[in-house]
């Protein structure tokens, strides 16, 4: 063999290995699966037909959950929108996240998270994912160090502030870092109604995206308040419930806002159908993980009556409160192939969770210091660790508050304004509903959650507890 025979098998040789190599970085690529966490803004535990909604129906929710694995001990990170959003990309909970409340930022926007905060969106980009978030963001204003461009996302489209997500006809949107202007909803029109834009967006993303593995995190803002919703959507409910007109404010005025409410998630629901149908048209069905949650219980404002519709499931409070009803959700899991049909899991777990698992699905490994376990054993019918406790903070104008869920007992301490502020004990096996407070009972037992409830507090600057714990 001569030389330019040797150098040639040697290239030959090269360009097989390479190419060999890269056939198998695309096949590791396109076997990850695909995956699209939906989030719906202020929707309660009860809700879905699946959860015991019974009053309007949601048809392809409920599909989902007879598809896949249907949570009932899931929590959210908060009571409200932008702490609970942050622990879901952060996978830390309110005694150690950054955001702890609803904190706005002039003109636009809401505090920002440190540039080196890692969010979910990061790991699955590291493992070759492309990375969307659509809908609404609110932790961080435009051009901020938590833009969600800075913060894991290839791709933007939606509400960058959580205030301006409170109108559904806005003059513009995010795209990324530029402004898109709707003209057909200046001067008071309303044209274009901002969840069917968000949808349109999303299903773009999919589009583009599904020759490879994608990650979307498709944030809609219904049915947070403002209720408003375009006529054909609304006919199938008006008239249909006794109404108390709202007459208006900061939202606008409303004279269906039950039958709006509920043709809302009608509408939600429907768009979840469309998501499931547009996958199978694409042959993504069988590798797309889909997931379905809320960032917290039912909201009060615009008109909304959470307790005609018993929106909060039976459980006590709505959003803003500790209690179940403020941060328990409906949360749904579909993976054809993986995920056993009409599973239902007893599990207890949270959003802070929802980043681990995620690395696990797409095979990166999770940083270790995180609040969060990974659920993806309880997805694949392996044994399934669980938490110690569960821990929540809140900051708002209702008052400092905290709860602690561990194993059967749950703690709530509300309006911190003092040390020895008076700590109810439930017993959740007993007392799902939180009924019976049963402090008084158990003493030993409220000494362990004071200590838990003070230790896993970590003081924040900005959002400071009104006394040292």
């Amino acid at each position: 063999m001569n030389m330019n025979q040797t150098l040639l098998l040697a290239g030959t040789s090269l360009l097989f290995g390479t190419s060999c190599a890269n056939l198998s970085k695309s096949k590791s690529e396109s076997s990850k699966p695909n995956i699209i966490y939906i989030l719906a803004d202020d929707m309660g535990y009860g809700d879905l037909g699946c959860y015991g909604q019974r009053i309007f129906e949601t048809p392809n929710l409920d599909l989902m959950a007879s598809q896949g694995i249907r949570f009932i001990n899931h929590y959210t990170g908060s009571t409200v929108c932008a702490p609970s959003r942050c622990a879901l990309l952060t996978g830390k909970h309110t005694g150690h996240s950054v955001v702890r409340g609803n904190k706005e930022i002039q003109p636009e926007g809401q505090m920002a998270m440190p540039a080196g905060t890692r969010t979910a969106a990061h790991f699955l980009q590291k493992a070759g994912y492309s990375t969307g978030c659509v809908g609404k963001w609110g932790l961080g204003y435009p051009g901020s160090e938590s833009d969600p461009l800075n913060m894991g996302f290839d791709y933007f489209f939606g509400y960058n502030c959580q205030m301006k997500a409170h109108h559904y006809f806005p003059e513009y949107l995010w795209e990324n870092d530029q402004k898109i202007f709707y003209p057909e909803n200046s001067n008071g029109q309303q044209k274009m109604y901002s969840h069917d834009e968000t949808t349109r967006k999303a299903f773009s993303f999919i589009k583009e995206n599904k020759e490879k593995p994608f990650f979307l995190y498709l944030a809609y803002a219904i049915p947070h308040a403002e209720l408003v919703i375009p006529e054909e959507y609304l006919a199938k409910y008006k008239g249909k419930f006794p109404e108390n007109p709202f007459s208006g404010g900061h939202y606008g005025k409303q004279d269906y806002p039950r039958a709006t409410y509920a043709a809302m998630i009608s509408h939600l629901d429907s768009d979840v159908g469309k998501l499931n149908s547009l996958l199978k048209e694409y042959g993504l069905d069988e590798n797309t993980i889909v997931m379905f949650a809320s960032d917290n219980g039912p909201h009060v404002e615009g008109g909304n009556d959470p307790l005609f519709f018993e929106s909060s499931g039976g459980l006590r409070g709505e959003k803003r409160s500790l209690y179940e009803g403020g941060i328990r959700t409906p949360f749904i899991v579909k993976w054809p192939g993986k995920i056993k049909s009409g599973e239902v899991s007893q599990h207890v777990s949270a959003f802070w969770d929802v980043l681990p698992t995620l690395c696990d699905m797409a095979g990166v490994k999770a940083p270790e210091d995180l609040d969060g376990i990974s659920f993806y054993p309880e997805l694949i019918g392996e044994k399934q660790k669980n938490h110690e406790l569960l821990y929540w903070e809140f900051h708002g104008y209702t008052g400092d508050k905290q709860a602690i869920r561990k194993g059967k007992w749950k703690a709530v301490r509300n309006k911190i304004i003092r040390a020895n502020m008076p700590i109810e004990l439930y017993n959740l096996e007993l007392d799902p509903f939180e009924q019976n407070d049963v402090s008084e009972q158990f003493p030993d037992m409220i000494t362990e959650m004071k200590s838990l409830l003070d230790k896993t507090h970590v003081q924040s600057e900005d959002f400071p507890f009104e006394y040292e714990l």
